[in-house]
């Protein structure tokens, strides 16, 4: 018993997804789309280099378009220390009593004593502020 081409196509096709499953690299799903249209081209009886060249460019189109949107989708996120989704401390609330002339204070949050820096528009003024982004041990602040 021979196996057709479209059977090894669906074999490579299903590692490709095997191997995305135990890696999570998410570009071998966009390979495994190329390995499923070649394997869909030796069904309608194309020859092998169309059943290639079609597993070539859908497999790649695929793979390219991810990227760009992955690229996208990164640079459309705030830096690291501005991203709440990685620093939860982005977000949260903090009272100042007093501001130096500097524009900077000492605050208690979590427990501790932090150093913060105003970020708002206006002079500082005591009060509540939000914190906008983190760095280092620096909270950076603005008027609620």
């Amino acid at each position: 018993m021979g196996w057709g081409l479209s059977t090894l196509w669906w074999m490579g096709c299903g590692a490709l997804v095997a191997a995305e499953l135990l890696s999570g690299t998410f570009y071998l799903l966009m390979l495994a789309l190329g390995a499923a249209a070649g394997a869909l081209a030796a069904h309608l009886g194309l020859s092998f280099s169309l059943q290639m060249l079609l597993a070539a460019l859908v497999g790649g189109c695929a793979t390219s378009l991810w990227h760009l949107k992955r690229i996208k989708t990164l640079r459309a996120q705030p830096p690291a220390q501005a991203n709440p989704d990685v620093n939860l401390d982005i977000g949260q609330i903090v009272s100042v009593d007093t501001w130096s002339a500097d524009g900077t204070a000492r605050v208690l949050y979590r427990g501790a004593q932090w150093n913060v820096r105003f970020t708002g528009e206006d002079s500082p003024a005591p009060g509540r502020h939000i914190i906008r982004a983190v760095e280092g041990s620096c909270l950076l602040l603005a008027p609620v």
